[in-house]
């Protein structure tokens, strides 16, 4: 409200044109000027005015579309589409696991130009972490020729329950990390503008947008690397919670009795059910060291203990997802990280032991499918978090 007049500011109908057109490009690019008045639901004039801007500008570009049809008359107009000049912009990503950290830049429709990952313990050491970060941010602006002014952002995501508020929930997950506001630490030593989200809510982000569930709009994404945990999408929307911090399946209780988890609790998921816990039950069966980079090979090998091991794990996330199914009745069900490299092994188990503990109503048309970015879904969520801005951040251009 003005101070002065007690009235509201007046709305920019010209930037909220030029917003409208461009929320719609970047969803449905490309798209023709007559899609665009019925998408947007401006006047034709103003779609043409905000057009002519937007091309000036270089963000928008006009081709001929190859899917039209018989060739016009020579003395008719070819028909045109439009779309974004992915070099318009560009966004950064950093996905901060229990045991990397990984950076890519991508263009302003999502396609990654760069991507490069240190490995590193995390937990314990948010300054090298960080400092990870900034280094692989400055690789990829120096590698790509990139200008700075043309990135609008960094979006961060982090193996750990983040509120709503960017705070890190980090009790018992990342213990060092406690106080610790990685979005204002990445602002001060970059210069960009920095969002922080759950990892598990960058991957279901990006098998929404590029992935596996690009025509879901209720979708459960399932990360088993290192940590456990799951994004949620309902009626389109990322489900984030009163706190910001649904999701974290990988803390349910599978083996009340079970072995003592990272987050305090006894027989969480996490403890049955990642390449790790799957290497250390292997490991103590053998009486000889066996390493999570070992269970691809024993998988492929068919080794009796490492399926039996695997179908333990599926029958374990089954047994987790069938109350998320009757409570959120979810379409489509995308299993990401490491562990699902095992593939049918521990598929078969996750969908019977699913489909036991759900109503055939839940069931029906119910389905499990693995990751279709597999361990980049993390890393370009992070970066898809801010170009799901760009319309807003470009409308002044």
């Amino acid at each position: 409200m003005s101070s002065e007049t007690g009235l509201s500011a007046p709305i920019n109908l010209r930037r909220l044109g030029r917003v409208r057109v461009l929320q719609a490009l970047a969803e449905n690019s490309p798209m023709s000027r007559a899609d665009l008045v019925g998408q947007t639901g401006l006047a034709r004039a103003s779609v043409g005015g905000v057009i002519f801007d937007l091309i000036a500008a270089g963000i928008v570009q006009e081709t001929m579309d190859a899917d039209s049809g018989p060739a016009p008359p020579p003395t008719g107009r070819p028909p045109q589409m439009l779309s974004l000049v992915p070099a318009a912009a560009h966004a950064i990503g950093v996905d901060i696991g229990h045991d990397h950290v990984r950076a890519v830049l991508t263009n302003l429709v999502g396609s990654p130009c760069w991507d490069r990952s240190i490995r590193l313990a995390v937990d314990l050491d948010p300054k090298r972490a960080l400092g990870a970060a900034v280094e692989l941010i400055e690789a990829a602006i120096a590698n790509t020729g990139t200008p700075r002014e043309k990135i609008l952002g960094i979006g961060v995501g982090i193996a750990c329950p983040v509120s709503a508020n960017g705070d890190l929930a980090t009790d018992g997950i990342m213990p060092g990390w406690a106080g610790i506001r990685p979005a204002d630490e990445l602002i001060s030593r970059t210069g960009f503008p920095t969002r922080v989200v759950n990892d598990a809510n960058a991957g279901v982000i990006a098998e929404r947008r590029y992935g596996a569930a690009r025509e879901a709009s209720d979708v459960l994404y399932l990360r088993l690397s290192s940590g456990i945990g799951a994004g949620v999408v309902c009626a389109g929307r990322v489900l984030l919670g009163a706190g910001g911090v649904a999701g974290e399946l990988g803390h349910v209780t599978v083996e009340p009795n079970g072995a003592l988890c990272r987050c305090g609790n006894r027989g969480c998921l996490e403890t049955v059910a990642t390449p790790q816990a799957v290497a250390s039950l292997l490991t103590r069966s053998w009486g000889q060291p066996v390493s999570e980079d070992d269970l691809a090979a024993l998988v492929l090998a068919a080794d009796r203990g490492t399926l039996r091991a695997i179908e333990d794990a599926g029958d374990a996330v089954g047994r987790v997802l069938a109350p998320a199914v009757l409570l959120l009745n979810s379409e489509l069900i995308v299993i990401g990280g490491d562990l699902a490299a095992a593939g049918e092994p521990l598929f078969e188990p996750m969908r019977r032991t699913l489909e036991r503990g759900v109503m055939s109503s839940h069931a029906r048309g119910l389905r499990i499918v693995r990751s279709a970015l597999g361990d980049s879904a993390g890393v370009r969520g992070a970066a898809a978090l801010i170009l799901d801005d760009a319309p807003r951040l470009l409308s002044t251009t």
